[in-house]
C-alpha cells in the first residue's frame, strides 16, 4: 500500500536437497484461501460467489448493528481460503480449500541457507501455469510472502478478526483509513480475486470489498458479537 511497508514478510524455504529444489515449482499449490461461511442475513442478497452491497444493509436502523453486520459480510473474504492460507497461525503457509499444509514444507523464521529459496523462487509476479493436472497454476504476485505473525487469522472467529485487524498494535500501525487502502486497492489483496487456474475466487469484486470496507468504516467499524 503506497509508501507503507507491506503487511507480509517474507518466508523462506528450509534446507532442500537439490532434487527437492528443482521439484518445487511443480509441487506449490495455491497459497491464499476460501470463506469461513458466515450467518445468513435475511437484509443481504448475496451467495456463493457475490457479495451483498452496501445498500441492502440500509434496513438495519442501529447504526452499530449496521457496521457489524457490514464486516461479517465483509469477512467472507477475509475468511476465504484464498486469505486464510498465507494468515496462518503456525507461521507456515498452508494450500488449497482444505487449508492443508504447504508443499515443500517452509516457514517463516527458517534461514536463507544455501540450498534454501525466498518465496518468489517459485512465486513469481503472476500466477504461471503448469503441465500438472492436480496442480493448474503456481500462484504468484508482486510481493508475495506470508501475513505477519500480528495478523494471524486462522482459527480465529469473525469477531476476533474484526478486534485484531483495527488494532494498531497488531495491524502495523495503521488508521482504519489506511486499512480500508490497503484492502480495497493493495494488488496482492486483489490476487483473491483472480488467483489463477484450478483456485476459486474470493466472493465479489475487489471494489464491493472496499465499499464494505468503507462503510464499516463510516459506521463506526464495530464488530460482530
Amino acid at each position: 500500500m503506497s509508501g507503507e511497508r507491506p503487511l507480509r514478510n517474507r518466508p523462506s524455504l528450509k534446507r532442500l536437497s537439490p532434487w527437492a529444489i528443482a521439484a518445487v515449482p511443480a509441487m506449490l499449490v495455491a497459497a491464499l484461501g476460501a470463506c469461513m461461511t458466515t450467518a445468513d442475513h435475511p437484509e443481504t442478497a448475496s451467495t456463493k460467489n457475490t457479495l451483498a452491497s452496501v445498500e441492502s444493509f440500509s434496513s438495519i436502523s442501529d447504526p452499530a448493528q449496521r457496521s457489524a453486520a457490514l464486516f461479517v459480510e465483509a469477512a467472507r473474504v477475509l475468511q476465504h481460503p484464498r486469505c486464510l492460507n498465507c494468515h496462518p497461525v503456525t507461521r507456515s503457509p498452508t494450500q488449497g480449500d482444505d487449508l492443508h499444509p504447504h508443499v515443500p514444507p517452509i516457514s517463516s523464521d527458517a534461514d536463507i541457507a544455501a540450498s534454501g529459496m525466498p518465496c518468489s523462487t517459485c512465486h513469481q509476479t503472476h500466477n504461471s501455469p503448469t503441465s500438472s493436472a492436480g496442480i493448474r497454476s503456481i500462484p504468484g504476485a508482486e510481493h508475495w510472502g506470508l501475513a505477519p505473525a500480528s495478523m494471524a487469522w486462522q482459527g480465529l472467529t469473525t469477531a476476533e478478526v474484526c478486534e485484531q485487524i483495527k488494532d494498531p498494535a497488531r495491524n502495523g500501525n495503521r488508521s482504519l483509513e489506511k486499512i480500508r487502502v490497503h484492502l480495497a486497492e493493495d494488488h496482492l489483496v486483489g490476487w483473491a480475486w483472480h488467483p489463477g487456474e484450478g483456485r476459486e475466487p474470493v466472493p465479489g469484486t475487489q471494489e464491493q470489498f472496499g465499499e464494505l470496507i468503507a462503510a464499516w468504516e463510516e459506521t463506526g467499524a464495530h464488530c460482530p458479537q
